[in-house]
């Protein structure tokens, strides 16, 4: 087989080195004459346009992983956020909450100190506790009694006027019967007129004015304050302004009023201490050896 050549059918043609170097020389050529000439730019757009689609699908699975984990990640932290801004929110509304709270507890305190100071008698200041067991009164309990020298009989009053009465006393707490109870009776005075009268609970908030005549001056929007008759009840403490006033049924007028005070409502009231009792009159020396 030596020396024995093959059929022109199998010829191999030239050799594989000499082809590699002319497509190198090929390509260089293409090469620097598109640098300098711009041969294949409409060649490239071409495929850079028969191409596109499939770039773009060749880079869907890996944009649709990078979307998902963007928006996975997104969520979680607009959540987070969320649960925040809710806490943060809740809290704020607390705190804001509790700020109308006291700054509503410091009015009614600077009102009940501008009350002490107007009163000529000593006052003790006092929180409600609670209201009391019997659905049938109006009552509430306050936190003074026999140990803070509170003693029954002494007038409860708020920033604004009478509430009502001290009907007995605990050595730590009190029973305050208020305004609106039906077996409260207050002596009063109609401020426009002068024109005294008694004022007594009528259940539901409201008070009524007892035995003044149908043809009495009473006009509603008339305020009450107490006359002092009594001996417990200071003169002048604000109590009920008159609502309506009904002169057809009797003698007597119908006259309902509403306290002006927040009977029912307080929180924090004061104690008022009774005034005290006038000084005897000194008997002469010359009256006495008269005796």
């Amino acid at each position: 087989m030596v020396g024995h050549a093959p059929p022109p059918i199998f010829r191999r043609g030239p050799a594989p080195r000499v082809r590699l170097w002319v497509f190198v020389i090929a390509c260089v050529a293409m090469l620097v004459a598109d640098l300098h000439f711009r041969y294949l730019e409409v060649v490239r757009q071409t495929l850079s346009v028969v191409l596109y689609p499939v770039e773009m699908a060749a880079a869907t699975p890996a944009e649709f992983v990078r979307n998902a984990s963007k928006y996975f990640a997104t969520l979680i932290r607009v959540q987070r956020e969320n649960r925040d801004m809710r806490r943060k929110a809740l809290a704020d509304a607390e705190r804001l909450l509790r700020q109308t709270d006291l700054e509503q507890e410091n009015a009614r305190l600077r009102g009940l100190l501008a009350m002490s100071e107007r009163i000529s008698v000593t006052s003790v200041a006092a929180d409600v506790l609670y209201e009391a067991r019997d659905v049938f009164s109006r009552k509430v309990i306050v936190d003074h009694g026999s140990q803070h020298d509170v003693t029954a009989g002494q007038v409860v009053v708020d920033e604004l006027g009478v509430i009502g009465q001290v009907t007995r006393v605990y050595p730590i707490q009190s029973e305050v019967t208020l305004l609106t109870d039906k077996a409260q009776a207050v002596p009063v005075r109609i401020e426009r007129t002068g024109q005294r009268g008694v004022v007594y609970g009528a259940g539901e908030g409201m008070l009524e004015l007892r035995y003044l005549l149908a043809n009495a001056d009473v006009q509603p929007g008339d305020r009450l304050v107490t006359s002092g008759l009594d001996g417990l009840f200071l003169p002048g403490l604000p109590v009920a302004r008159v609502v309506s006033v009904n002169r057809e049924l009797q003698a007597f007028a119908q006259i309902v009023c509403e306290p002006v005070a927040r009977v029912g409502h307080a929180a924090q009231v004061l104690i008022l201490g009774r005034a005290q009792p006038a000084p005897e009159r000194q008997v002469p020396p010359a009256d006495k050896a008269k005796d």
